[in-house]
């Protein structure tokens, strides 16, 4: 093969790999600013599925005078890469921490893109010690849905920062809450607020439009969570899924909670069968949530289990 044919040969590989980075970057939501130096990406509320490369949480960044502060990371390594870039166009400041607000896998893979630039990652103790026994399945279950291409370079990383409970830390010039108010929607709750614009990145406290799907979590607690929310001065509320909330609207959560369980404890105490129940226990008011015709049995299927149990 000749000079001039491998120099032709080398420009089209780079021209295929280059055009291979734009298609991954496709489908990347744009970072959206809701207050002064905090950004958010709105990812698609739905199921994880091929079609949204399984960007359906959401994230996002707090931008400091020292550097900037990352909550949540995404589903996959490309995902974190993405972001990198996306930062990047808002600002040379460099990415200080990560901070994971819980062990979803819609929210931890990305993390590892991160870690590859020597960021530091924080999460609860009791996330972390999930992401270590658990994700390596979950890392699993979303190469089998979104396939060994859109999962490449994605692994387990385990946070090597974590705190115990609610603190307080300065993070690139910003100072941030991290509110922990027990085991709720999983044992390693976080949620981070921005002490400078009142901004609340709630994680998996929260969800806005879409069934929130019941995993390691404690309801009770859970509940309480929501109500601890309430009680502060948040001028906005990140749910991990959905459009940005303000007010009470961070509630309905607790509503779709409430309402479910009793309707479960119902069935149960009448002698409803468990397959019975989880086709016909139902909360009306939350059918057109995203989601609903999937976790709805299997969060009635879950309570019910914790029921014979007791």
């Amino acid at each position: 093969m000749t000079v001039g044919c491998l120099r032709l040969l080398f420009c089209a590989l780079i021209l295929a790999m280059s055009g291979f980075a734009h298609a991954a970057m496709s489908g990347m939501p744009a970072p959206v600013a809701i207050a002064p130096g905090v950004y958010v990406f709105i990812g698609d509320n739905d199921a994880v599925a091929p079609k949204n490369h399984g960007i359906v949480a959401n994230n996002g960044f707090v931008v400091g005078p020292d550097g900037v502060t990352v909550i949540d990371s995404g589903s996959s390594y490309r995902y974190g890469r993405a972001m990198i870039e996306a930062i990047r166009k808002i600002t040379p400041l460099p990415v200080k921490r990560v901070i994971i607000t819980h062990q979803a896998p819609e929210f931890v893979f990305g993390a590892a893109a991160f870690r590859d630039d020597g960021v530091p990652i924080l999460a609860h103790a009791r996330a972390a010690q999930l992401i270590r026994e658990r994700c390596s399945i979950c890392l699993a279950n979303l190469r089998k849905t979104l396939g060994e291409d859109e999962m490449a370079g994605s692994r387990v990383t385990v946070p090597d920062e974590t705190v115990d409970g609610t603190t307080e830390i300065e993070s690139g010039g910003r100072k941030l809450q991290l509110l922990h108010f027990g085991p709720a929607s999983t044992p390693g709750d976080l949620a981070v607020l921005d002490t400078q614009t009142g901004v609340l990145f709630a994680g998996g406290l929260v969800s806005n439009g879409r069934i929130p799907e019941l995993r390691n979590e404690q309801i009770p607690g859970w509940l309480a969570a929501l109500e601890h929310l309430r009680a502060l001065d948040l001028k906005t509320v990140v749910p991990g899924f959905g459009a940005p909330l303000h007010g009470d609207g961070i509630m309905q959560t607790g509503v779709y909670l409430r309402e479910l369980d009793a309707s479960v404890k119902r069935a149960y105490e009448k002698g409803i069968g468990l397959t019975e129940a989880m086709h016909t226990v139902q909360v009306p008011a939350f059918r057109h949530y995203k989601l609903y015709a999937i976790a709805q049995p299997q969060n009635v299927q879950r309570i019910y289990l914790q029921l014979e149990k007791q």
